[in-house]
C-alpha cells in the first residue's frame, strides 16, 4: 500500500528530537501552540533550499535535512537568539523510504544538539525543496542586529572561509574533495553559543551565507559606514593558503556557504568574548576595520589595493561569478 502524506508525517517526523515544557501543542493539529516566556523575546527565520541550486543533486539526504536546519540556526546566532522550535515544509517528486530516513535523521541530530522541537510543517509532491522556520528566544532588547557599527571598531570573523565554496567548485568540476572541506559545504556548524555570547554585547552582526563581501556588504549598508580588509588575514582552514591554492581568495571573499559570523566590536570588548571563543575552541580573526568612508576596501598587508572578480551570490543574477554558487 502505497504510503500517504499523514503515514509519511507520523513515521519520519512527529519524533521529537527535543521535549520541551514550552510546546503547548505540537505536530497534529491545525497550527502548533508555544509558550513565550514574558522576559524573551521571539526570533524568527526561515529559509528554502532547492535541489540543483542550493545543493549539488548526488548530496546525501541526511546533509541536506543537517543543512536546511543549520542554515537557519546560523541566523538565530547572528540575532543572539537560543533556539527553540522550527516548523518544516517538505516538497518531494516521489516517497522514497529511504531518503526520508536519511533526511529525517539528519535534521533531527542537529535539532537534538540544540533541544530544538519540530512542531509543524507541510509536505507535498514536486520538485525537491525544503523551507525550514527556526523560532528562537532573546533576552528583551538584546537582540543582535546588523546596524551599529562604528568607525573605529575592529571586523573579526569566527572560523575560517572559503572551504565550502571550494567544495562545490570542485563537484562542479567532477573532481574529487577532501571529506573536511566536503562536509563544510553540506554540514555547516552554526554558530549558536558564540552568538549567545554576543547578545547584549551592542556588536553588529551577520552570518556569512552569500560571502563575505557580500554579507559584509549588508551589515555596513544598515550601520551607514564601511570597511577597509586585510585579505592576508582571512583565516582558512590549515592546508594551502591563499597564496598557495589558486582561487582559494575569490572563495574565501565571494563564495559562501560559510555560515560563520561576522561582527565588529570596540577594543575594550574583545577579550572577554576572545576567552569565550578559546573555551568555545571557536578561533576568531581580526580581519579589518570599520571607517567612516562607504564602501569595501579590500588591501594587502603592505597596503596594496586588490580588486575582486565580484561580490557574492544573488539568487536573481544570471553571472555573480565563477567561483562561488551557481546563480
Amino acid at each position: 500500500m502505497p504510503v500517504s502524506e499523514f503515514d509519511l508525517i507520523d513515521r519520519y517526523f512527529r519524533r521529537q528530537a527535543a521535549q520541551r515544557d514550552d510546546v503547548v501543542l505540537g505536530i497534529g493539529d491545525d497550527a502548533a501552540v508555544m509558550q513565550v516566556p514574558a522576559d524573551r523575546q521571539l526570533v524568527v527565520a526561515m529559509d528554502t533550499l532547492v535541489a540543483g541550486r542550493h545543493f549539488p543533486p548526488q548530496t546525501a539526504a541526511f546533509d541536506i535535512g543537517w543543512k536546511a536546519l543549520a542554515v537557519n540556526l546560523s541566523d538565530l546566532a547572528a540575532m543572539g537568539a537560543r533556539p527553540a522550535w522550527a516548523t518544516l515544509s517538505l516538497t518531494v517528486p516521489a516517497v522514497d523510504e529511504d531518503w526520508l530516513e536519511g533526511f529525517a535523521t539528519g535534521f533531527f541530530q542537529l535539532a537534538g544538539q540544540y533541544q530544538v522541537a519540530l512542531v509543524g510543517g507541510d509536505t507535498t509532491r514536486g520538485p525537491l525543496s525544503v523551507t525550514v522556520q527556526v523560532h528562537g528566544l532573546v533576552e528583551n532588547g538584546k537582540a543582535l542586529r546588523r546596524a551599529g557599527a562604528r568607525a573605529g571598531q575592529r571586523l573579526f570573523i569566527t572560523g575560517t572561509l572559503g572551504d565550502a565554496a571550494c567544495a562545490l567548485q570542485a563537484l562542479r568540476a567532477g573532481h574529487s574533495v577532501a571529506p573536511d572541506r566536503l562536509r563544510r559545504l553540506n554540514r555547516p556548524e552554526p554558530r549558536v553559543d558564540f552568538g549567545l555570547a554576543l547578545a547584549g554585547s551592542g556588536a553588529a552582526v551577520i552570518d556569512i551565507s552569500d560571502g563575505l563581501l557580500a554579507d559584509l556588504g549588508h551589515l555596513l549598508d544598515a550601520s551607514q559606514c564601511g570597511a577597509t580588509l586585510w585579505i592576508d588575514r582571512l583565516p582558512c582552514a590549515p592546508g594551502p593558503g591563499p597564496a598557495m591554492e589558486p582561487g582559494m581568495l575569490d572563495c574565501q571573499l565571494q563564495g559562501g556557504d560559510d555560515y560563520e559570523l561576522c561582527f565588529s566590536l570596540d577594543a575594550g570588548q574583545v577579550g572577554t568574548l576572545s576567552r569565550f571563543a578559546r573555551e568555545l575552541q571557536l578561533p576568531i580573526t581580526e580581519i579589518g576595520v570599520i571607517e567612516a568612508q562607504t564602501g569595501i576596501r579590500c588591501r594587502h598587508e603592505d597596503g596594496r589595493l586588490y580588486t575582486p572578480s565580484g561580490t557574492g551570490f544573488d539568487h536573481f543574477r544570471e553571472v555573480v561569478n565563477d567561483q562561488g554558487r551557481p546563480a
